[in-house]
């Protein structure tokens, strides 16, 4: 449609209509705009037009529900003119938003939009099961502070080390050269440690057998031989040998810490898959136009809930 917004300007007006708001709401959940109970499944649901919800027909707990009931909005208090508002912002960030930077945005506490964008990367998560094929690079890469910047404390804990993956977390990457759509994509996962027994069984999950795979020299690739043609590159001797290389996967890497470490500061260990799944989703629609990216995200919001209870776990402080 022609008044659906193409910009962020446009689409704090569009959305700044709490019907058209429900309306966009409704078509996304049911395209064919036949409401149905979450709860029971029932299709002939009454509205209730002065509250904006909806009541099943059975007597059953729950039997009255909201647009947000069955998607990350579930609970939030927070109008559907901030939270569209506030994917859009985050969905087209090309090194993110804050959480400082969307409560003075939106005009909600910093806590508020933490918990929002947390949400948000639930939605942007991506759960593809087709397997990468072609040219797959491979790589891991430590995510964390240099000892070096730490508390003395801290670097005591460490052992006093200040350089190599001691006291950083591990986080594991697969790049396909020219993916479905024609551009690399990116598969990411944070894992605990990077041996043999935790890198194999992820290229074997994500990659078809027989794929050329390329990585660098770490030992724990050496066995991708067997299923794969593996080829690797010494970055004790050279970075390119003709189209054998891992920079494809090391630019991504570049690009996740500098929104870490520009936009987010300091992030938990605890939280850093999350922020991992924001920037492969970035990555992997940097070539989409801002509408169809936000429309990416919104696709993604229905069956998944993140509670505040679930999302910290433990005693952890907000990035």
């Amino acid at each position: 449609m022609n008044t659906e917004p193409k910009t962020l300007l446009e689409a704090i007006r569009y959305f700044s209509d709490p019907d058209i708001c429900q309306d966009f709401m409704v078509g996304l959940r049911w395209p064919d705009g036949n409401v149905t109970c979450p709860t029971c499944g029932r299709d002939d649901v009454r509205y209730i037009a002065t509250r904006r919800i909806w009541e099943c027909k059975d007597k059953h707990p729950k039997r009255q529900f909201s647009i947000k009931v069955g998607t990350i909005f579930e609970d939030s208090p927070i109008g559907l003119d901030k939270w569209l508002a506030s994917i859009w912002m985050i969905a087209n960030a090309k090194n993110g938003v804050s959480s400082y930077e969307m409560h003075r945005a939106l005009g909600v506490t910093q806590k508020t939009a933490w918990f929002m964008l947390h949400r948000i990367r639930l939605a942007m998560r991506s759960e593809s099961f087709d397997k990468m094929n072609g040219i797959v690079e491979v790589d891991e890469s430590f995510v964390g502070g240099a000892a070096r910047f730490m508390h003395k404390e801290r670097v005591a804990r460490i052992k006093g080390k200040a350089r190599g993956p001691i006291g950083k977390t591990a986080v594991f990457g697969l790049l396909e050269r020219h993916g479905p759509d024609g551009h690399s994509r990116v598969r990411t996962k944070v894992v605990s440690r990077t041996r043999r027994s935790d890198l194999l069984p992820e290229v074997r999950n994500n990659v078809e057998s027989g794929s050329e795979v390329y990585s660098d020299a770490y030992r724990s690739y050496i066995l991708l031989r067997e299923e794969y043609a593996h080829q690797v590159i010494d970055h004790a001797e050279e970075y390119v040998r003709g189209k054998v290389h891992t920079n494809g996967i090391e630019n991504f890497w570049s690009l996740l810490k500098r929104a870490l470490k520009g936009t987010y500061v300091s992030v938990e260990p605890f939280h850093l898959f999350r922020y991992v799944d924001e920037q492969a989703f970035r990555f992997n629609t940097r070539k989409t136009v801002d509408a169809d990216r936000f429309q990416r995200v919104t696709s993604g919001i229905v069956g998944k809930r993140l509670t505040y209870k679930g999302l910290i776990g433990a005693a952890t402080t907000p990035a």
